[in-house]
C-alpha cells in the first residue's frame, strides 16, 4: 500500500507490454502485470516520479470524495425522478434537483401519501438534499485550499477553483516534468504528427490523463465564450484555414504551456515560502 509521502514513478502501458513480450510471458494477471512494470521500471531509470503529499494530498482526496458524492447524487436524482413519474407528480426541469428549494417543494407534494413509491421518494429528496450540502461544503474547502497552493493559475481567465483543483491534484507535482512538451504529453493535448509526403497534418491523442485534459477543455471553452485571448486566438485560426474543432484543440495545447507556466510559478512561491518558514524557526 502506498503511503503519504511516497514516490510513484508511471510506467507505461507499452512499456509494461514491451517487457512482457521479451520475457515471453503468456497469460495476464496481477501477478505477470507486477512482474512486467518491475521490469520496465528497472530498464527505464528516467520514468516521471509522480509525488503527492501534505496538503495537495488533502486537495485530491476532497476532489476525488465530491466527484464521488455528485455521481452518488446524480444517480439518487435518476431513481427519484422515476418514482415521480409513478406518483404523477410533475419532475422539476433538467438540473433542477440539487436546489434547495425545488426539493422543499418536492418533499411538499409526497406530504400525505403513504405508497411505498412516496416513502423511498421522501428519503432520496432527504438524502440529496444532505449530499448537496456536502458537496457545496467540499466545494468551499476545495477553494480556500486552491487559493493557497495555486494563486498564479486562478488568475487564468476561466479557471474556476475546482478546475484548477483538479489540474493541481492530477499534475502531482509540475516539477516531474522535464518541459512544456512533456506536460503536453502527459495531459493528452500535444497533437500526433500523421503525415507522408507532401501531406502534413496531425491527430488528436487520445491518451493522457483525460482529467487534466477536460480541465484544460473547460479552460478552453470558457475563454471561447466570452472576450478573452483564447477567443482571439480561435479567431485568428478560423480566418487561417482551421476547423473550429482544430481550433479548440489549438487552443488547449496552448492553455497547457500557460498553465505549465503558472503551476511552476506557484510551486517556486510555495518553495521560497517555506524556505523563509524555515530559516525564521
Amino acid at each position: 500500500m502506498l503511503r503519504a509521502g511516497e514516490a510513484v514513478r508511471r510506467v507505461p502501458t507499452k512499456l509494461m507490454a514491451g517487457a512482457r513480450r521479451s520475457a515471453r510471458e503468456p497469460g495476464k494477471s496481477d501477478p505477470i502485470d507486477a512482474l512486467s512494470v518491475a521490469r520496465a521500471a528497472l530498464r527505464e531509470p528516467n520514468l516521471p516520479t509522480a509525488r503527492l503529499d501534505g496538503v495537495e494530498r488533502e486537495l485530491r482526496l476532497l476532489v476525488d470524495y465530491r466527484d464521488v458524492l455528485i455521481s452518488d447524487r446524480t444517480g439518487h436524482q435518476s431513481r427519484l425522478r422515476w418514482f415521480l413519474v409513478e406518483l404523477g407528480i410533475p419532475e422539476p426541469p433538467a438540473r433542477k434537483l440539487t436546489m434547495q428549494v425545488v426539493l422543499a417543494g418536492v418533499d411538499l407534494q409526497l406530504v400525505g401519501r403513504t405508497e411505498p413509491c412516496a416513502r423511498v421518494a421522501r428519503d432520496l429528496v432527504a438524502r440529496i438534499s444532505e449530499m448537496t450540502r456536502a458537496i457545496d461544503d467540499l466545494a468551499r474547502q476545495i477553494g480556500e485550499l486552491t487559493e493557497t497552493l495555486a494563486p498564479s493559475l486562478l488568475d487564468l481567465f476561466g479557471c474556476g477553483s475546482l478546475t484548477a483543483a483538479k489540474i493541481v491534484a492530477e499534475t502531482a507535482g509540475i516539477g516531474r516534468f522535464r518541459s512544456r512538451a512533456a506536460f503536453a504529453a502527459h495531459n493528452g493535448t500535444a497533437p500526433i504528427p500523421v503525415w507522408s509526403g507532401n501531406l502534413v497534418r496531425h491527430r488528436l491523442s487520445r491518451g493522457g490523463n483525460r482529467q487534466l485534459n477536460a480541465a484544460l477543455h473547460r479552460i478552453a471553452i470558457t475563454q471561447l465564450r466570452c472576450p478573452s485571448l483564447g477567443q482571439a486566438y480561435v479567431a485568428k485560426r478560423l480566418a487561417a484555414g482551421d476547423t473550429k474543432t482544430e481550433a479548440i484543440r489549438a487552443l488547449r495545447r496552448r492553455l497547457s504551456d500557460e498553465v505549465f507556466r503558472r503551476l511552476q510559478a506557484d510551486e517556486a512561491a510555495r518553495a521560497a515560502t517555506e524556505c523563509v518558514a524555515r530559516a525564521a524557526a
